[in-house]
This record gives C-alpha cells, sequence and structure tokens, in this order.
C-alpha cells in the first residue's frame, strides 16, 4: 500500500465501504456437490478469504449475491451475523448480479465489488479504489500479464484515464498488444454504481448484463475512469477449476512460508509446509518437512516440530520437542514437553512443564501433572495425574463402559508397571505402586503397592496341540 494521503482527512472520515461479493456460480468445472466458493483453500472456503479482506477494510459492510447452492453458502457463513444476502436467479451475467444486490447497498459511500472465486487480493491492494471511488471517480482494478490471451483490455486515453475495456474477442491487432488487462474488480459512488447497473443492457450473443459496460456509461457522463494496476498478478488470480485450485493452494502456501522465514522461523523447506489457519510462532522455532498446521496453533519460543507432523488448534510451550509423525489436536502443552514420535494428543489433553508422551501413547481429556511421563504404547483418557508420574508400557485407563465415561485419578509420585488397566472410575493414591500386569478394579492406597494377578503355574508334561497331516486322496 502506498503513502498517499487519502482525499478524505481524519476529521472529516470518509463514508464506510460498501462491499458486494459475487458468489453466485456453480462452478460446473470443480465436478463437486459443493458450491465453488466454497471449496476449501489453505483450509479455509475461497469466499471466507475474500470476506477476510473485505473485513480488513474500514468499517466494510458486506453483501453476498448467492445463486447455485444458496443455502449451503448461508450456512456456512451462518455465525458472520452482519453479512447480508441477495439471491441472483437466474444468473444473467455480472452486472445483472450488482443488480440484484442493489436495494441492500446505501445511496451515501462509496460500492467495491469483489468476487468469491477471486480470493488472493488484499485490503491494501483495494483501497486505492476506494480512495479514488470516495473522491467521485470509477476504479477498476487492473494488472499486466505476460500472457494477456482471453482477458479484457484495458484501453486508456491520452490522460492515462480507461476510456474502456475490450473484450479478446473484439479487440483489433494493437488493441491485443495491450498487456494491462481487466480484473473486474471495480469501486464507484455508490449512488452513481445504482444507477450506472440499472442502465445495462443485455443485448448481446450472451443475453447478459455485463458490470464492465459501466465504464461505458460513466464515460458518457464525463467521469473519470481509473485504471488502479496490482503490483502482483497472483492477487487476482480466479479458480474454475481443480487446477487452478491447486495453484492457488501453492500461492497461499508460499506466502506463508515467506512470512514464517521473515519472522525468524526455520524452515527445512519452505516449500513442503501446509498452513491451513493461523500459526504464530516465537523465536527460534523449527520445523521440518511435510508438517499441517490447521485452525490456531501457537508455538513458543524454541520449539522444534519435527517432520509430518499434523497440529490443529493447540498451542506448544517453550522449548518442547515434538518428534516426527505426531497429531496434536485441540491440546495444551506448557513448556519443555516431549512428544513423540508417532504420539497423538487428543482435545482435552493438557500437559504441565516437561511432561513426556512418547512413540505410540495416545492422550485424551486428560492432565499430566509436571515432569510426568507416559512414553510408550499406552491410553490414557479422561484421566487426571499428577506430577512426576511413571506411566509404563501397555497402560490403559478403561474409561467407557458401553454407556458412558469415567475418571481415573493418579496422584503426584505415582508408579504404574507396564501392561496395567485402570478400570474407571478409579483412583491411584500418592506413591503408590501398580505392579506390571495389575488390572485395577478398586482405589489403590497412598504408598502402597498393589497388584492383581493370576497365579502362575507351570504344567508338567504339557504337549502343545499339533497339526494332523492332511489325508491324501
Amino acid at each position: 500500500m502506498n503513502s498517499a494521503a487519502s482525499p478524505f482527512s481524519e476529521s472529516s472520515p470518509a463514508p464506510a465501504a460498501q462491499v458486494v461479493i459475487l458468489a453466485a456460480g456453480k462452478g460446473t468445472r470443480m465436478r463437486s456437490r459443493l458450491p465453488k466458493v466454497l471449496q476449501p483453500l489453505a483450509g479455509r472456503p475461497l469466499l471466507g478469504h475474500v470476506l477476510d479482506t473485505a473485513h480488513a477494510l474500514h468499517d466494510a459492510r458486506c453483501v453476498v449475491v448467492v445463486g447455485h447452492g444458496a443455502q449451503q453458502v448461508r450456512e456456512a457463513f451462518a455465525q458472520e451475523t452482519q453479512l447480508r444476502f441477495c439471491e441472483q436467479s437466474p444468473q444473467l451475467g455480472t452486472g445483472h448480479a450488482v443488480q440484484q444486490a442493489c436495494p441492500q447497498l446505501d445511496d451515501s459511500g462509496v460500492v467495491l465489488v469483489l468476487y468469491g472465486d477471486v480470493p488472493l487480493v488484499r485490503a491494501q491492494t483495494l483501497q486505492p479504489l476506494l480512495d479514488a471511488a470516495h473522491a467521485g471517480a470509477l476504479a477498476v482494478l487492473t494488472v499486466r500479464l505476460a500472457q494477456p490471451a482471453g482477458y479484457g483490455r484495458i484501453v486508456r486515453d491520452a490522460q492515462g484515464h480507461v476510456s474502456r475495456i475490450v473484450e479478446h474477442k473484439d479487440a483489433t491487432p494493437a488493441e491485443l498488444g495491450i498487456d494491462e488487462v481487466n480484473s473486474g474488480i471495480i469501486a464507484a459512488p455508490a449512488a452513481a454504481l445504482k444507477r450506472w447497473v440499472g442502465q445495462l443492457r443485455n443485448d448481446n450473443a450472451q443475453g447478459e448484463y455485463y458490470l464492465t459496460d459501466v465504464v461505458a456509461l460513466a464515460r458518457a457522463e464525463g467521469l473519470a475512469v481509473h485504471g488502479v494496476p496490482a503490483d502482483d498478478a497472483d492477487e487476482l488470480l480466479g479458480v474454475n477449476d481443480r487446477l487452478q485450485l491447486a495453484h492457488l493452494e501453492r500461492v497461499v502456501q508460499r506466502r506463508h512460508a515467506e512470512r514464517l522465514l521473515r519472522d525468524g522461523v526455520t524452515l527445512l523447506d519452505p516449500q513442503r509446509i501446509d498452513v491451513r489457519g493461523e500459526l504464530r510462532c516465537g523465536h527460534d522455532v523449527r520445523i521440518d518437512v511435510g508438517c499441517v498446521f490447521e485452525g490456531r496453533v501457537e508455538l513458543a519460543d524454541g520449539v522444534q516440530v519435527g517432520p509430518h507432523c499434523v497440529l490443529r488448534d493447540c498451542s506448544i510451550g517453550a522449548d518442547s520437542r515434538i518428534e516426527a509423525f505426531s497429531h496434536i489436536d485441540g491440546a495444551r502443552c506448557e513448556a519443555g514437553a516431549r512428544i513423540g514420535p508417532y504420539a497423538r494428543l487428543r482435545p482435552g489433553t493438557q500437559l504441565a512443564r516437561d511432561v513426556h508422551v512418547g512413540n505410540f501413547t495416545e492422550v485424551k481429556n486428560s492432565s499430566l501433572g509436571e515432569a510426568s511421563k507416559a512414553n510408550h504404547l499406552s491410553y490414557v483418557g479422561d484421566a487426571s495425574v499428577g506430577a512426576r508420574v511413571n506411566i509404563g508400557a501397555g497402560t490403559i485407563t478403561c474409561n467407557y463402559d458401553g454407556a458412558a465415561k469415567h475418571r481415573t485419578v493418579i496422584e503426584d509420585d505415582a508408579f504404574i508397571g507396564s501392561d496395567t488397566q485402570l478400570v474407571a472410575p478409579v483412583r491411584v493414591g500418592r506413591g503408590a505402586t501398580l505392579g506390571a500386569g495389575t488390572t485395577l478394579t478398586r482405589d489403590a492406597p497412598a504408598g502402597e503397592l498393589t497388584v492383581s494377578r493370576a497365579r502362575q503355574v507351570s504344567v508338567a508334561g504339557w504337549q502343545r496341540p499339533r497339526k494332523q497331516p492332511s489325508n491324501p486322496t
């Protein structure tokens, strides 16, 4: 975003922008039951990215024009209580779509028109359009392409203003040489835009109302039309099929990687990271290859994440180490945790300082106190584990009786032997020891050894059964 001053001073703030987002298309080439604008990009629907951009504009109010899959789109964004919808049926072009939104637009202020399948445009790119519209002009976002074939060309007059937009099929050889093309994104004074879209005609081969025709209508009124070039052509990439969606995914992930690197995060391979939400990192964070971050993830100073881990909606404390192929979902870990490899922390897990959760161990809806360890092949579910507890290999908290979940409590300094089953609800007292192979069905008293085993017997002369040879016939 440049530093040019807005034509409106701080003492006289510009009226709020109104944003119309066109999201009525079916997306036939996606070959999906999901409307195109709900296809996921970096873990969020395409339309969600556009709404994020709109919300980043000062006091913007949004109207989404829906059509195909209208109810699905409404339901997907039902939590956006300030969002307004209108329906376009049938779909008769971009100008017709804006016409449907006009009854919900105030004549004051300006209107910005965005597209639900163009998700990468940034607020700082759009601000110059809004500034021009606040000054009374029609503004068109343009971009220069090395390969402009198929796009409408921007034709400028001697003053540098846009005189017209020529579609590729209608362009002369000289006009085909123009590399500045129309993005479709415009901003204009609200009253003027409502007037222009009301005058649009559909006397063309497609029988549709084109929003680009407002340029000629503005020029006919003697109004300046500003072409505002975008610096980054990737911002104006749209999505029509899976191939384009996959390309945009890599653009988004490259942006995430570049931001992380600039913030001081070490990425072993910037091309092999996927951020599908919000990832916040402290100093000296190191992330190995193939990791996926979903929802909101926070990594404190000095965290190291091994290869091929999946972290979702979690926070990891300072100097913790997550080994390869670990999955962490909805967990909170304090400083110094050691997790994995091949560990799984499920929602409701809370690890205090210096807790170890090792290979092939799963923890769910449980808390482990400071310096406790569950290092091998164990399941800890619906449990409250104190400090300095050792949970041996093969331990299971039997928390489900087929109808309800029950809780296990293990107090400080307890030692749980290997291959132990704790049948909840049950409590292990402070400093208690459970012998290996114990099935605990009653509380274990503090400071004592509790053992539950069948008596060992050796049977002399016993013969293992043998298979009888088959009878050849």
